[in-house]
């Protein structure tokens, strides 16, 4: 995939961040939030999809594509309801954005992770989007290495790799981060 149009919903823009999120979870309280945010999204999506579809099997149980967490983790199609090819391009953006995440100027990311991790925690969390937006602004102005690439992917790749510096130190953050930075790469809804 050559660009983000494959964040073209919500749910699938939650299921490249979460993937994001994901990868090379080395610390434990951070991996048990990740992972704790996997099964509560996997429930979510499967309460909506019974409501949606309501098929029942003859062994009783719900007819739906979405395993259980318990299976095997922490591979987020089992979280997906779009079932395995849906999901599997969509971890491939994840892992396009991953890559560029790791050509970031690392100093630039650490010295803007800082910033961010400062200011969300003395702020109210209805604030956060736009002081994501502004860290993001911040690191690109200075120069993250990254000019040949396009921009938007770029910013992607960045503001995924804040958010998950900012919840690595502070997993307590996870949850409203995760839904700020879900702002911050969907595109707005149509009301």
């Amino acid at each position: 995939m050559d660009d983000l149009t494959k964040l073209t919903g919500e749910q699938n823009a939650t299921l490249v961040l979460l993937s994001f999120l994901q990868a090379d979870c080395s610390n434990a309280q951070y991996n048990a939030a990740v992972n704790s945010l996997g099964k509560e999204l996997t429930e979510t999506w499967r309460s909506s999809c019974e409501e949606e579809c309501g098929v029942i099997e003859c062994d009783g149980n719900l007819s739906t594509t979405i395993g259980s967490i318990d299976d095997i983790e922490p591979l987020v199609e089992l979280y997906w309801p779009g079932g395995e090819r849906e999901a599997r391009a969509l971890q491939e953006v994840a892992a396009r954005l991953r890559e560029i995440a790791a050509q970031l100027e690392q100093n630039v990311v650490d010295q803007a992770a800082r910033n961010l991790r400062r200011n969300v925690m003395s702020s109210p969390s209805e604030q956060w989007l736009d002081l994501l937006k502004i860290e993001v602004q911040r690191a690109m102005m200075q120069g993250v290495g990254l000019e040949h690439l396009a921009q938007e992917r770029v910013m992607v790749a960045l503001s995924l790799t804040l958010v998950k510096q900012v919840c690595e130190h502070t997993p307590r953050l996870l949850r409203d981060l995760f839904n700020t930075a879900l702002q911050y790469i969907s595109p707005p809804r149509a009301r």
